[in-house]
């Protein structure tokens, strides 16, 4: 085997989902939640899996993102892959996790019946000011520590801090498969790890790899993910730019927060409408879903974005 040799990537949504959104590979989706969550593997009875298709109206919401929703054991756990960066990402984490918890209690249930609530986040870049791989949220007393409820957990998980902080060895054969991109990279840690459902998860892949309608598939779909990073970032330093300018002719103290702030926002709302046209232009969705998306009439959104409608 070529150690150079690209492999279709886990981190890729539609490959993440092949093989964690599959209710045949329940033994390997719960190895990796009990892992993941040092949990007991003996804990984890039974898995339902939601949300299984990616969707059009997915698809525009945000390509680069893959929300994956399980009821384990009467826990609802949620698996979200993030490639690329998001803005207020903690908070729109939150925001899921509150829609995930009330939406499960029904009508005159009881508060006592709403379940456990569990949110993994697998992201691409990093978010806190530490060396350390993994974050877990509580709800804690902040003199005496005292856990409020066990029904709210985030957990999120940075990709780019492997090999800084080494402390479960489990946990990291998991998430390095998930950052893995050579067949180098799946040989080493086929070598090393102990877990038989990573090992399992490794033939999966190169089985995966070695289609090559799937790599078709992944390949697009990457740089679906590309295009985006590049239209957003590109958007962000016109606006930036601009907002400088503007700054600048007000007075330079103004411009270094005033005018930075309507140059990121600005950047930030022209990247949207850029993603959104292209995806239009493409046929994957349709002009009044964009519209949707932005708040906009379709007449509003055509002329913003440029599109002409039919």
């Amino acid at each position: 085997m070529n150690k150079d040799e690209k492999i279709v990537k886990l981190k890729l949504d539609i490959i993440f989902k092949r093989v964690f959104g599959n209710a045949k590979n329940e033994r390997i989706i719960s190895a990796f939640i009990s892992d993941l969550l040092e949990i007991p593997r003996e804990s984890i009875r039974s898995i339902y899996i939601n949300n299984v298709e990616l969707t059009p109206e997915y698809l525009g919401q945000k390509f680069s993102r893959l929300d994956l929703r399980m009821n384990v054991d009467g826990k609802i756990v949620n698996i979200e892959m993030q490639v690329n960066r998001e803005v207020d990402f903690q908070e729109r984490s939150l925001f899921y996790w509150a829609k995930l918890y009330s939406d499960e209690l029904g009508s005159g249930e009881e508060y006592s019946a709403l379940k456990q609530t569990i949110c993994i986040n697998i992201i691409n870049f990093d978010l806190f000011e530490c060396e350390d791989y993994h974050s877990h949220f509580r709800v804690l007393e902040s003199e005496r520590g005292e856990l409020l409820t066990d029904k709210f957990s985030i957990h999120f998980f940075e990709l780019r801090k492997l090999g800084k902080c080494r402390k479960n060895n489990r946990m990291e054969d998991w998430l390095k498969l998930i950052d893995a991109e050579t067949e180098g990279d799946l040989m080493a840690i086929q070598q090393t790890t102990n877990i038989p459902e990573v090992q399992d998860t490794i033939v999966m892949l190169r089985q995966l790899s070695a289609d090559e309608k799937i790599r078709q598939e992944a390949y697009y779909r990457e740089k679906q993910i590309h295009d985006e990073a590049s239209a957003l970032g590109s958007a962000k330093r016109e606006g930036l730019a601009e907002g400088e300018a503007i700054g600048l002719v007000k007075g330079e103290a103004i411009g270094l927060e005033k005018g930075e702030a309507i140059g990121l926002e600005k950047g930030e709302a022209i990247g949207r409408l850029a993603v959104l046209a292209d995806l239009v232009r493409n046929g994957i969705i349709t002009i009044n879903q964009a519209a949707d998306q932005e708040k906009m009439t379709v007449e509003e959104f055509s002329e913003k974005a440029g599109l002409t409608v039919k």
